[in-house]
């Protein structure tokens, strides 16, 4: 049996291994490295995937985030409401930028943004809502984005970790994640369900004038070479990881697919067990499970992860310390807000590996070993 991994790059490498070898080699051959021919390619293959109208690559997920914002033009002090359970990317931008984030809680069920809270938290001040779609699962757009529209509010959807991920409406109209807001972000982050071999991000919207912007603050603020009509970043997709990436797109349901079987494995292993809760899959959407979170209950968390490290299973906090209660919030008052839901999950959540490579046998070991470890670790 292979060693356990949370990902594991390696298998998954060798089984696109020549075509990956071909495309990284022609991109050395025409010493194309820099917005090369690769990049264009994959704009336009992912709008295509995605129904999208303009997807402007960049350097990475959280540049990616912090392009969107710029493009809204937004004013210091400006309120951007976050979830605080979601990776520090999502809410380090707004206040990289000298805007105000504001801390939502999140529903028990999906980890994502809860309506009410959202709700609650909108004020004269709040100029932008960045909902995240967490663990694969998408957050319920639909009554989010009739909020925002009543009250004229730009919609940001993180869609770092749900890329291939669907939403259904009410009306039975469908739409990939990260399409549906004003503007869409994602990572490349090799871990990623579409992950290259480095750093990689991308922006999406079907607004051609803020798509305009956003490809002209990710290039130093120019249209014309040499002419900056406003202050931007350098904020590029190296080429040799477009051109992986072309390769991975067309193997992204594939791999999503892989992941949600590995899911329904682990769903039916854990099932009615009386301290596990096993992922919510929410009717309006089809979940990509770029993480299997579990929520914990009546056991020892640390004895399990420990129990689980000791058989060689690396297990995972997705996230041991919410956004709100970073040190880097503490200035902003960030304890001072009433997230319950979030500081539950915080002490409860764990994550097994998921990955597109697991096999029967790999995951029956994992499994076996995670419910004698809960037996182990009952308080």
């Amino acid at each position: 049996m292979h060693k356990i991994q949370m990902v594991d790059l390696k298998r998954q490498y060798n089984k696109i291994k020549a075509e990956v070898d071909t495309a990284i080699q022609h991109v050395i051959d025409t010493t194309d490295f820099i917005n090369g021919s690769d990049v264009a390619a994959f704009s336009r293959e992912l709008e295509s995937y995605l129904g999208a109208k303009h997807v402007i690559p960049c350097a990475n997920g959280t540049d990616a985030l912090q392009i969107a914002l710029m493009a809204l033009g937004l004013e210091p002090g400006d309120e951007v409401i976050t979830p605080s359970f979601t990776y520090i990317a999502t809410v380090e931008v707004v206040a990289l930028l000298r805007l105000k984030p504001v801390f939502v809680d999140v529903d028990a069920d999906t980890y994502t943004m809860n309506l009410q809270s959202l709700k609650n938290a909108i004020t004269p001040k709040t100029k932008a809502i960045i909902p995240v779609h967490l663990y694969g699962q998408s957050a319920d757009l639909e009554p989010i984005l009739a909020l925002a529209n009543e009250h004229n509010i730009p919609v940001i959807e993180d869609n770092a970790q749900a890329i291939g991920g669907d939403y259904t409406f009410s009306d039975g109209k469908k739409a990939k994640t990260g399409t549906m807001g004003t503007i869409g972000t994602t990572s490349f982050f090799p871990s990623k369900n579409l992950g290259c071999y480095g750093d990689g991000g991308a922006i999406f919207t079907n607004d051609a004038a803020l798509a305009e912007k956003m490809k002209m603050i990710a290039n130093h603020g120019q249209k014309v070479r040499y002419y900056h009509e406003m202050v931007g970043c350098n904020s590029r997709l190296d080429t040799i990881q477009a051109a992986i990436l072309r390769i991975k797109l067309r193997h992204l349901d594939e791999y999503c697919d892989a992941r949600r079987a590995v899911a329904d494995y682990y769903d039916h292993a854990f099932a009615n067990h009386p301290n596990i809760k096993t992922p919510y899959r929410a009717p309006y959407s089809k979940h990509v499970f770029h993480q299997y979170t579990m929520q914990l209950q009546g056991v020892d968390r640390n004895k399990v992860i420990q129990y689980l490290a000791d058989k060689g299973i690396p297990s995972m906090l997705y996230y041991p310390v919410p956004s709100h209660k970073q040190n880097m919030f503490k200035s902003l008052g960030g304890n001072d807000f009433q997230l319950p839901i979030t500081d539950m999950l915080q002490e409860r959540v764990l994550s097994l590996p998921i990955h597109t490579e697991l096999t029967e046998e790999e995951l029956k070991f994992i499994s076996e070993n995670f419910l004698e470890a809960i037996k182990a670790s009952r308080i």
